[in-house]
This record gives structure tokens, sequence and C-alpha cells, in this order.
């Protein structure tokens, strides 16, 4: 008998926002921008994440959420945090990403690890990109306490977001993020993002024989090697730019820069070696795994024209193109709360990761992304209201009131505060 009654309380158990003691704002993202935790393919640069997993896994186990810290294959010092208010298949994921890029000490006016509020903006390295969108996500629960969740609400922190995306592709490969919608809080000015480019970055490494310049045929010259691909690589970006244009993009067209060449010794010598490195941005219906099976063929071409050898490698794995339809019930109330259409952007995020686990997925969140990855970083204070707002909102909508289909009309426009000129 007692058995079968702990067995309908767990049934019937609830899940209720408390009441949240944490520090306020500036304190919590003080203490966030405190911690380093660069990300970068340079083994001189490169950091871990503990730390500030650590601190967020204490902020959200501190208000109930269960709390799940996945390793990333490989990585010794770098995981995601998974926190879990809740229970359901159709709840709503707020995504952020726990890295920030590399810094010039002698072009920051202050401590880039210190937070300094100057001018109604606070200043601090991942201000915007995007530290401060964990305490934002406090700010917004501080408002909802006793409020009773129907569906889970799930905090993402992740890993590595600016090198290599290790973090967001441990989370796909597991598969065990399960919800209906998802917020990547990447700084948009709070304006919703439904598409983005997606990114690819290749090395290409030329190898020829050397020998003496005054003879040609003493060697097999790479660097000239390198030139016939650079026009190959010119071509197909031509190519691929004619046949795809997408207007809602600010540059319409796919991009391909080369990005970095190096190559021989002395004006004297043959050049028996080149690399060549690149980037390539897609648009969305584009693939980037039949985009670097194009690459490789034109380096066969050239190996087969040139009597060369050239080996071409990814440099990282490469992020998808992303597009959410302008018909999605994300889409749709993020338009209605924040004023905005809907629109698109060409730098690339983990959007794509939360799509392909089957996730309605927008980008958006406060500052702005001109001051990402730029000294004096900054975030704004008057975002951190209007977004707090935002994600409130979108929690009561896909955690409280979580019926099927979507209800314009319970949307409080004037709450949420943001400019709409």
């Amino acid at each position: 008998m007692k058995a079968w009654i702990c067995g309908i309380e767990n049934l019937m158990k609830t899940y209720t926002i408390p009441q949240v003691k944490l520090p306020k704002f500036e304190k919590l993202l003080g203490r966030l921008i405190s911690i380093p935790s660069i990300s970068s393919p340079s083994p001189d640069w490169d950091q871990g994440n503990l730390p500030i997993i650590r601190e967020l896994a204490d902020w959200f186990e501190s208000l109930g959420f269960k709390v799940n810290v996945q390793s990333i294959p490989g990585q010794i010092n770098k995981a995601n945090l998974i926190a879990t208010l809740g229970e359901g298949a159709n709840g709503l994921v707020l995504s952020g990403h726990t890295d920030t890029v590399p810094y010039d000490t002698k072009k920051w006016a202050s401590d880039p690890f210190k937070l300094i509020e100057r001018e109604q903006k606070f200043y601090g390295l991942g201000t915007c990109d995007m530290k401060g969108f964990f305490p934002i996500i406090i700010e917004a629960l501080r408002q909802m306490e006793n409020v009773e969740l129907s569906q889970p609400l799930i905090i993402l922190a992740t890993a590595d977001e600016e090198s290599s995306m290790s973090g967001a592709r441990a989370l796909a490969d597991s598969g065990t993020i399960q919800g209906r919608a998802a917020v990547i809080g990447e700084p948009t000015s709070i304006r919703p993002i439904r598409m983005h480019k997606g990114i690819l970055m290749e090395s290409v490494v030329v190898s020829g024989s050397s020998g003496h310049s005054s003879n040609p045929g003493l060697g097999n010259n790479a660097l000239e090697g390198m030139y016939d691909l650079i026009g190959e690589l010119l071509a197909f970006r031509s190519r691929i730019q004619s046949e795809h244009q997408n207007n809602l993009f600010e540059v319409n067209v796919p991009t391909l820069n080369l990005g970095r060449i190096q190559g021989g010794d002395s004006p004297n010598r043959i050049c028996g070696h080149c690399e060549l490195s690149f980037d390539l941005r897609p648009l969305p219906g584009m693939d980037i795994d039949a985009l670097k099976s194009e690459v490789r063929i034109l380096a066969k071409k050239i190996e087969a024209k040139r009597g060369l050898h050239l080996h071409v490698e990814s440099l990282f794995g490469g992020t998808q193109p992303f597009e959410t339809s302008e018909q999605a019930d994300l889409v749709r109330l993020c338009e209605s709360l924040t004023g905005h259409s809907a629109g698109a952007v060409a730098f690339a995020t983990e959007a794509p990761f939360m799509s392909a686990m089957g996730l309605e997925t927008i980008v958006m969140g406060a500052g702005s992304i001109d001051q990402a990855h730029q000294p004096n970083e900054f975030l704004a204070l008057n975002q951190i209201k209007p977004m707090s707002e935002v994600l409130r909102q979108l929690i009561m909508r896909y955690c409280v009131d979580s019926s099927d289909g979507i209800d314009l009309k319970k949307v409080d426009l004037k709450k949420v505060g943001i400019n709409h000129e």
C-alpha cells in the first residue's frame, strides 16, 4: 500500500520556481567575467572551462535544477552543463557558450577580467559574447518565483563555441536534449535571427620538390601549383555565388576568403612546400560536406596537371548553415515580443546543432555583435531588463502555458519595453 501511494506521489510531482536567493545581476556577471575561459585553436591561448561550469552548476542547483556536467570527448578540462527544472519533452531550452576569444591587453582600457561599469555599460571580456546571457536568465527567474512549470526549462552552457564547437557537437551526438524550442542567446540587440550562414575552414598543403632556381627542371614548384589552385578556388567561388543568393543577408552570396598563405624559403630555390588556409561561408540550403568534396576534387585536378601532391584538411568540423521557418511558432512569438521581423546574420552559432536535435530554434540575445571579439567589449545596461522580460515571457509560454498552438493576444508587448524604432 505504501509503495502504491509513493508511486502516485511521483506521478503527481510538480516543479515550482523557488525564491531566487542568488546575488544581483552585477555581482553574478562580475563573477563570470573574473573566470578566464578562452578557447582557441592555438595551444598558447586555449584554456578549460570547468571552473565556469562549476560556478553555473552551483547557481542552478540552488534553484532546484537537476544538474548534469557532460564531459567533452578528448578533453580533460572542458565540459557542458545541462541544468533541468521540470519534466517532459516539450519544454524550452536556453543555451549559451561559456568561452571567450583571446584578447590584447594593450588595447583594453581596463582589466578584461574585472567587470567595470562606465557610461551605462558593463565592460569585460565576454560581457555580451556571451557570459551576460546566464545572469539575464537568473533575472527572468527572479520575476517568476513560485510559478509552477508544466514543461521543463533546460539551461545549456557549452564549451568551445569560439573555436571547434566541440561542446555543441557533444550535445548533438549524445541526443540527450529534448524540448520544443531553443533560444541561443548570442548578442543580436534583442532582434530574433532565424537563419545564418555556415562556416568551414580548410587547409591545403602543396608538396613539390626544391632545387636550384637556375634550372626549373631540377624541381617541381609547389608555389606555382598553389597559384593554379587559387585560380580554381576563385572560379569555384564565382560559380557558387552565381548559383546561390539570399537577399535577407547583407552579403547575399556565399563567401570564400583566402586568409593565409606560406611557402618557400629563398628567392633562389624552387619552392618545395606551400600552404594555404581559407574559409567558406555557405548560405542556408548549401551543405558543407558537399562543398568540402568539391574542394578536394579541385585539388586532385591540380595534382594531375602538375605532378604535385596536394593534401586538403579541415581545420575543424565546420558548422552547417541554419534556418528556421518564418512560420514557426517560436519565430512568430519572438517577432511579436520584440517588434522586429526575424532576420539573418553572417556569423555562425550553435543553432544548427539545436535544430539537428529537433528543436525549433532562434538566435536572440542582449548586446551587439559589433562589440563581440573587440577590445573594451561591453553590454549596455538598457539591454538587460528587456531581454530578461523576453525570456520570462518565453518561459511562461513554453513551460507554464504549454498548450499546442500560439496565441499572440497573450503577449504583453508593453512589459517588454524594447525600443521598436
